[in-house]
């Protein structure tokens, strides 16, 4: 089978002809509040979930579009007037007397080397072998009974869903033409197989891994797929059953089913590169498949992320440059060197160390193993220095002052909303519970406990600190005006920020331009970040979860930039009220003035292997400007801030003028994707004012 780019090119425009996926379908939701009300006599809470789910599963309708060679999707169906006023019911009445679970859940990757490699029928034998060891007059056992059955329930609910795609694939090629009619019956014929048995084929593996993907319901990551693909792959060309171009077409076909069903403003992806347990490289032919699916298929999703070594080959990391230099927000590029140490830093031995995933954005967390809370909760840096400014009572006469206050109420804001965190897990240890994501999640089985019960190996909580730049430029502009030029109190700094700089431009404009600014290789910005993001390390390391697990700081911030700096006044910075706050951990829109490469050297004078809850460095680049000589100083530019250890580095190569045509005629530039807060997103969707704040980011030429 040749490559089809024509097909992906349908696929990719009915992808982009959608105003946006829902999460979730109405039928899904109706569904399963029919069995939730099914099995009110379920023996356990955990169990009616389970049934619930299962329920869901076994009575959904399957939906296989023209050109789809893998399945698996919500059905967006309209609902009939009976039904409408049944959901209705079930969200207004039903909804509010069930047990709240909330806090954070997926933005992980399973264990999809065990889905492949035992398929449901191995997991089913492995549960029952579990349940036979117990001990029925053992109350703890009691419990781990409930759990594995509740297992075995929605692992059947799967089989089933998939039985039903099997039919309605033979149905549908029973009336269409070749050569759409064998595309279906080789459909039927895969989901007969998988994800029920083990996978036998590369076209088996990608079905099981996306079906079951899909099923889980959430922010759920593929994972490593050019590690853990690449057998079926080898043992596939090695015996003539697949070409390579065959295999690119499946790949760009699996990438453009994500953008089927998730909704607006989310993220999911996939990572490539890096190296295993032994320090091996492992780039393969695979790897060159994923990254070459980003310049096919020109979307949102998948993020897609190459774990940058000193061993990646050379031809790869001038690929993800070409691509970055087309535009496409993809690949992202994170170092492996860093990511690996911070995670054995935080206990993981080399071979879990090397397997990580960007758990949406730039969230890191252990493949197979997480039940990790990413980005729980966000955290305004900037409010608490402001808190503290409008404070009477303060008392502040130095900045050493200042600095110790701002610590003090950083520690006693992350503490509270850390206390909120356990008291979401404490409920959903009680009333939650996802048997079907706890099958493929060590130690779940092992230990006889859901996800929502502790049964993972990690469970960290990974609060995010938004607004970093902000901050320290506030610093130096208060330590500045403030304690060293004495040009004005910090009450009457404050009163300034209040009316938001009103008959004050003239102060805004000195702090903009004559104060030293983050992200500009001056160790007087840069230090200060350097003893902030210290700081907050050492707060976070003294915090625990309900499930006895670390607490891990990030410093990204997905949107929440944007809905931080549209409550927040004025800062000290010279930023004006409800602007947003800086993007990621690099400098703030338009204050690097000393190019990239300074821009780099102040982001990475500081550790980021502690923050693995996830570091974003935004970067733009004229488009207008790049050549192929702006590639091989790009590549660069990119070794040089993973020398230094930088965590995380996105680049976005579009021009001013591109971005002010897409806000003024959306309709023409519906797939002009951006860097956003550590994921990509399409620039027409975006708000009004993340669109100004795209825009108003640093445009380096190189």
């Amino acid at each position: 089978m040749a490559y089809d780019g024509l097909r992906i090119e349908r696929l990719r425009q009915k992808v982009l002809d959608q105003d946006g996926f829902k999460a979730r379908s109405d039928e899904g939701q109706l569904l399963w509040f029919r069995g939730w009300l099914n099995c009110a006599g379920a023996s356990s809470h955990l169990l009616r979930r389970a049934e619930a789910r299962a329920y869901q599963m076994e009575h959904s309708t399957p939906v296989i579009d023209e050109d789809e060679l893998l399945v698996g999707k919500p059905c967006f169906r309209p609902l009939d007037p009976a039904e409408q006023a049944e959901l209705r019911f079930d969200l207004d009445k039903l909804s509010p007397m069930l047990p709240q679970t909330d806090g954070q859940a997926s933005h992980m990757a399973i264990d999809y080397e065990k889905l492949l490699r035992l398929g449901i029928e191995g997991l089913e034998s492995e549960i029952a072998d579990y349940r036979g060891r117990l001990d029925p007059d053992r109350p703890a056992d009691i419990a781990k009974d409930q759990f594995y059955q509740s297992c075995l329930r929605v692992l059947e609910g799967l089989a089933a869903y998939a039985d039903h795609y099997a039919n309605y694939a033979g149905a549908l090629a029973a009336s269409s033409p070749e050569p759409r009619r064998s595309e279906l019956l080789e459909i039927a014929a895969v989901c007969r197989r998988v994800p029920r048995r083990p996978a036998a084929s590369f076209r088996e593996a990608l079905q099981a891994i996306h079906f079951v993907t899909f099923c889980l319901e959430g922010l759920y990551q593929y994972g490593r797929p050019d590690r853990y693909l690449l057998p079926y792959y080898e043992q596939d060309i090695r015996a003539g059953l697949i070409t390579e171009d065959a295999a690119q077409e499946l790949i760009d076909c699996l990438c453009i089913l994500l953008n089927m069903f998730t909704g607006k403003g989310l993220a999911v992806g996939l990572m490539v590169g890096g190296r295993d347990a032994g320090g091996r490289d492992v780039c393969n032919s695979l790897t060159r498949l994923f990254l070459k699916s980003i310049g096919h298929t020109r979307l949102a999703y998948p993020g897609i992320g190459l774990c940058y070594t000193e061993d990646t080959p050379a031809e790869l990391l001038d690929l993800s440059c070409r691509l970055l230099g087309q535009g496409y927000s993809h690949p992202a590029l994170f170092n492996d060197a860093t990511i690996s140490r911070g995670l054995r830093g935080y206990g993981l031995p080399p071979e879990e160390a090397c397997l990580y995933i960007h758990s949406t954005c730039v969230e890191i967390t252990p493949i197979a193993s997480s039940a990790v809370w990413v980005a729980s909760p966000y955290i305004n840096l900037v409010q608490i220095l402001l808190e503290i400014m409008a404070d009477q009572n303060t008392g502040v006469d130095t900045f050493t002052g200042l600095l110790s206050a701002w610590r003090n109420k950083l520690r006693g804001a992350l503490r509270q909303e850390i206390r909120q965190q356990n008291l979401w897990q404490m409920e959903r240890e009680r009333h939650g519970g996802d048997p079907l994501v706890s099958c493929f999640v060590n130690d779940c089985l092992e230990r006889g406990l859901d996800v929502d019960q502790g049964g993972a190996r990690y469970n960290w909580i990974m609060p995010s600190f938004v607004g970093l730049a902000n901050l320290a430029d506030s610093l130096l502009a208060i330590r500045q005006l403030v304690y060293e030029q004495k040009k004005l109190s910090l009450g009457e700094f404050n009163q300034i920020l209040a009316a938001n700089f009103q008959n004050h431009e003239d102060l805004r404009q000195i702090i903009l331009n004559q104060i030293p600014k983050y992200g500009n290789d001056l160790d007087s910005a840069d230090d200060l970040v350097g003893l902030i993001t210290g700081w907050i390390a050492e707060e976070t390391d003294r915090l625990r979860t309900w499930r006895g697990s670390r607490v891990v700081p990030s410093l990204f911030c997905w949107i929440m930039h944007e809905h931080f700096g549209s409550r927040t006044g004025a800062s000290p910075d010279g930023r004006t009220g409800g602007f947003p706050l800086g993007d990621g951990s690099g400098p703030a829109q338009g204050r690097e003035h000393n190019g990239p490469t300074a821009s780099v050297l102040s982001s990475t004078k500081w550790p980021h292997d502690r923050f693995i809850g996830g570091i974003a460095v935004n970067m733009k680049f004229s488009g207008r400007l790049f050549t192929d000589r702006s590639r091989v100083k790009m590549i660069a530019l990119i070794r040089t801030f993973m020398d230094r250890g930088g965590f995380e580095l996105q680049i976005n190569v579009v021009d001013r003028a591109t971005l002010l045509k897409a806000k003024e005629h959306p309709d023409e530039y519906r797939d002009l994707v951006v860097r956003v807060g550590g994921y990509s997103d399409y620039f027409v969707r975006l708000s009004p004012a993340m669109q100004d704040e795209v825009i108003l980011r640093s445009e380096h030429g190189l």
